[in-house]
């Protein structure tokens, strides 16, 4: 079973993946930690990535994915903006559950301000919101609940 948890910066993706894969028992991953330093400085600079930017990296969570899933799943947290990204992250796999979190931007920016130590900065957000392509499949979830309770309600929509 491969669930990837998707979303803007500063929605709870990793949150909300760490809380399921504790209650679930399934590997937990973060796309961050995945990407090439590159684009680690380039965000960290204030600068969006743009595909050509993206498509190294999502080769590689392409590649873990397929992997995981032979190894008995995995939860990914990854933004997964676009439904050609999402097209990337779902070939070749048998199963894929994707859960979309949504919430507003002044919600998000709100979030955004209070974290410390994130190379996303609040600047960003903004772009973020503006490549979003919000999927017409999986299960969505407003961020509004607390982190349990978005827990409990996945676990319930699976």
């Amino acid at each position: 079973m491969i669930i990837q948890i998707i979303g803007v910066s500063g929605c709870g993706k990793s949150t909300i993946a760490r809380k399921l894969s504790e209650n679930l028992g399934i590997p937990y991953f973060d796309a961050d930690d995945f990407h090439p330093k590159a684009n680690i400085d380039k965000m960290s600079s204030g600068q969006p990535l743009n595909d050509a930017d993206r498509a190294p990296w999502l080769a590689i969570l392409s590649n873990n994915l397929k992997q995981w899933e032979k190894e008995g799943g995995a939860i990914l947290a990854c933004s997964a903006l676009k439904e050609r990204y999402r097209k990337v992250l779902s070939e070749g796999l048998d199963t894929c559950t994707w859960i979309f979190l949504e919430g507003s931007y002044e919600l998000i920016l709100e979030r955004m301000q209070k974290r410390k130590g994130h190379y996303m900065g609040e600047k960003m957000l903004r772009s973020q919101f503006k490549a979003l392509e919000v999927p017409d499949y999986g299960i969505h979830i407003d961020i509004q609940m607390s982190p349990e309770e978005i827990v409990a309600k996945i676990k319930s929509s699976l």
